[in-house]
């Protein structure tokens, strides 16, 4: 890639990404039930994983087996075309319907996305606000749990959707 900016771009802009060392925060967490595991990174009695810090994801509601995330995109997570990737929203489904998951898992018991179904209904873009994305479990399972979430705007409109798929399996 070239290092010339082209006339009219203005300087650079930066994002500083600041994280805590995950191997301790799943550490912290293994000996947890998956809910009272979530509400301690949500209390900030264990730090947040990685993923949540890059995107500024903030854990706005824990229930038993549903929970919800808000993150206010900005011009960082833009694409070539001028709006917020998909990738942005999609890890945000992937978040939530994971964690909803999580909620009812015993200690010692973890999840890996099998599948993620991803339907992008409306662009994103880095005014749109902050958004709310609501993950709940439609199916637990002790081998396969089953999961849902949607994405909306402060409006409420709906801008994305998502089915999961989840293995369960004990921790490693």
């Amino acid at each position: 890639m070239s290092t010339t900016v082209p006339q009219g771009w203005g300087p650079p802009r930066e994002k500083t990404i600041t994280w805590y060392d995950p191997l301790a925060t799943a550490a912290a967490g293994a000996a947890m039930d998956g809910r009272a595991f979530m509400e301690a990174i949500r209390d900030g009695v264990i730090a947040p994983p990685p993923i949540a810090m890059v995107f500024d994801f903030a854990i706005a509601e824990i229930g038993d087996g549903t929970v919800m995330f808000e993150v206010t995109p900005d011009e960082s997570a833009y694409n070539p075309i001028g709006m917020v990737h998909g990738g942005l929203v999609c890890t945000l489904l992937d978040t939530v319907t994971g964690c909803a998951v999580h909620t009812q898992l015993p200690a010692g018991t973890g999840y890996a996305h099998i599948d993620l179904q991803v339907s992008y209904l409306r662009p994103v873009h880095g005014d749109s606000g902050r958004l709310a994305a609501r993950g709940w479990v439609t199916k637990p399972g002790r081998r396969v749990a089953f999961a849902q979430g949607e994405v909306t705007d402060p409006a409420g409109k709906l801008l994305a959707t998502a089915t999961a798929s989840l293995a369960v399996m004990a921790a490693t």
